[in-house]
């Protein structure tokens, strides 16, 4: 092929009409513009996110901040050095060994399992070792007995209560030479809650996998069919989705595989389009275009730099194993700046356990890891963060955290947004009077890909017959930004 330059390729969608919403049920309160990325470099879903933008798929949609019910606003965890886990610290320290963990083990064990309904549950990360419970029936006398969560965090505040009214920070039922479980907290990292090495003899075992999803890794492939069947089980179980509603093209997050009907479906009309694309941008001969390399390029090694990670940039599940299977999944994107957390899902079993916050840390964690690797590479994006909806309030328990602006696109501190967001749904988080610094100067230098020809808007609007397109072109480019305008390729029939 030649040349070696990467385009994001998109064809844009106004869209007007209102559609249901997921967060307040409401049927027509939803309303966003949208894009369909045929091909889109990891640089400018960068861009495109730090602009309010998010991905499903190859569809990449910006909510319409004024008008839609639910405000959906961007944010960034920062200061990856410093995690503050008020409220949340319980995820990343009960997880190994809350009794809630041995009750949906147990649940979720299929008939014959050897694993004691009565065995104390304790897990290990990053491990792919287990040994077997001991034998016998009921507790093990030598070992301490199995504590439920709420008595160990009552127990807690009592100690802490303690400390206060001795005024000495020592806790009078307990000895200053055995620090409290609250201080021995205080003195770890996320990483070191997280890795804490167990028992060698636990019960059961937690293994974190990271995977690639696209292009699909043989590992990805041997582990779709158990991470499918956790997908369906979790759409059924928390999101009350008709048993024909979860197929397994929406678990993909690019649904780039040839052996998928979903893909093939439209595979002509896209190869078609990409011989069309190499043709113009690469000076391409129709002979290079066939389908054997088409086939190639779908499948050719993700986007690397000289500093990036060394597991490349591109899109990955995190898939959670206890016990040998797939208990839960998380989709991310590891981008040039950040690593993007796209989505959860887990067994519905394991419902009551607070897996959202824990598998959070998990990927905070892993951000610091890569950013060893890739300084520039500091941020953790959590999605959306909706103000006016309690579920998703969680994400605004990591702090320090930032919220971007949808006027000005400027990342603003949390704490300066919650008392705006109290007050009104929709709200400019940026009080400086600035305007947005990408705002589109000129729209005649955004670049179309016009019967095979890239070319400005400028040109193309001068060649095209008919009426006129600049309303939509421009619609367009003030959402991506003059930057993404000039790089992006509009395509335009």
């Amino acid at each position: 092929m030649a040349g070696n330059k990467s385009y994001t390729i998109v064809e844009y969608f106004g869209g007007e009409d209102g559609y249901r919403c997921g967060y307040c049920k409401s049927q027509t309160g939803n309303f966003s513009r949208g894009m369909w990325s045929h091909t889109m470099t990891v640089q400018d879903y960068q861009d495109l996110i730090d602009r309010g933008w998010r991905r499903s798929g190859k569809y990449v949609y910006k909510p319409i901040m004024q008008k839609t019910c639910c405000p959906q606003y961007t944010i960034r965890k920062v200061h990856l050095k410093y995690t503050a886990l008020t409220g949340i610290q319980k995820d990343a320290t009960e997880f190994p060994s809350t009794t809630e963990v041995q009750k949906e083990a147990a649940d979720a064990t299929p008939t014959g399992s050897q694993t004691s309904q009565n065995d104390p549950v304790s897990v290990l990360a990053g491990t792919t070792t287990s040994a077997a419970p001991k034998p016998g029936n009921g507790a093990d006398p030598s070992r301490p007995p199995c504590r439920k969560a709420k008595e160990l965090r009552k127990e807690r505040r009592l100690q802490k209560e303690q400390m206060r009214q001795n005024g000495d920070g020592v806790s009078s039922t307990v000895s200053p030479t055995q620090p409290t479980p609250s201080q021995n907290n205080q003195s770890k990292t996320l990483e070191e809650f997280i890795s804490e090495s167990l028992p060698e003899n636990s019960a059961h075992c937690l293994e974190v996998r990271l995977v690639r999803s696209n292009p699909p890794s043989p590992q990805f492939k041997a582990s779709f069919d158990a991470s499918y069947q956790v997908y369906k089980l979790y759409q059924m179980g928390i999101h009350k989705d008709p048993p024909d509603k979860p197929t397994e093209s929406q678990v993909r997050l690019v649904p780039v595989n040839f052996e998928d009907p979903q893909f093939m479906a439209s595979y002509q009309q896209s190869s078609a389009l990409y011989a069309q694309y190499q043709m113009a941008i690469h000076g391409d001969d129709p002979s290079e275009c066939s389908e054997s390399e088409v086939r190639h390029d779908y499948y050719s090694t993700p986007e690397y730099a000289p500093d990036g990670p060394e597991v490349g940039y591109g899109s990955f599940h995190q898939q959670y194993w206890l016990d040998g299977r797939i208990v839960a999944v998380g989709v991310i994107d590891i981008l040039p700046t950040c690593v993007s957390s796209v989505y959860l899902y887990y067994h519905p079993d394991f419902n009551s356990l607070s897996l959202g916050s824990y598998s959070a840390l998990r990927e905070i964690a892993f951000t610091k890891q890569l950013q060893k690797q890739s300084p520039k590479l500091s941020y953790y994006y959590l999605g959306f963060y909706i103000h006016s909806c309690p579920k998703m309030r969680y994400k605004g328990q990591y702090r320090p955290s930032d919220l971007l602006c949808p006027e000005t696109y400027v990342w603003v501190s949390i704490e300066r947004c919650i008392p705006l967001l109290d007050n009104s749904r929709y709200a400019r988080l940026n009080q400086d009077p600035d305007l947005d610094a990408r705002a589109v100067r000129d729209l005649g230098r955004a670049l179309v890909l016009y019967r095979r020809t890239v070319m400005p808007y400028a040109a193309y609007s001068r060649k095209r017959k008919g009426s006129s397109d600049e309303m939509e072109v421009q619609q367009y480019a003030s959402l991506v930004g003059q930057d993404c305008a000039e790089r992006i390729l509009l395509y335009r029939s």
